[in-house]
């Protein structure tokens, strides 16, 4: 079910986003939108987000990303948008 262009979105999310099952509570909403990608903890305490599909796809991922689990507090989204470049398979977590 492609719709949209495709696309690469980057982002940085910020807050309380390390230890509350923020990269399960991604992998599974990117899984669920049949985008591909990887998200994973940066040893400054955010998270890093890469994924590619249908625009539409990665909008309401980012939306999800602003909210996270309920256990989350997000303070900021940085959001970087390109052009997809088939770089990734599936979703997943990396550590």
């Amino acid at each position: 079910m492609e719709t949209g262009t495709e696309k690469r979105v980057s982002a940085r999310i910020t807050g309380r986003v390390q230890g509350v099952g923020f990269r399960n509570f991604t992998q599974r909403r990117a899984r669920r939108l049949d985008v591909s990608g990887w998200v994973r903890n940066e040893p400054d305490g955010s998270v890093r987000l890469e994924a590619e599909g249908p625009t539409d796809a990665l909008e309401s991922l980012v939306e999800a990303v602003h909210e996270g689990p309920r256990t989350a507090r997000v303070e900021e989204v940085d959001v970087d948008w390109s052009d997809a470049d088939d770089a990734f398979e599936i979703f997943q977590v990396r550590r």
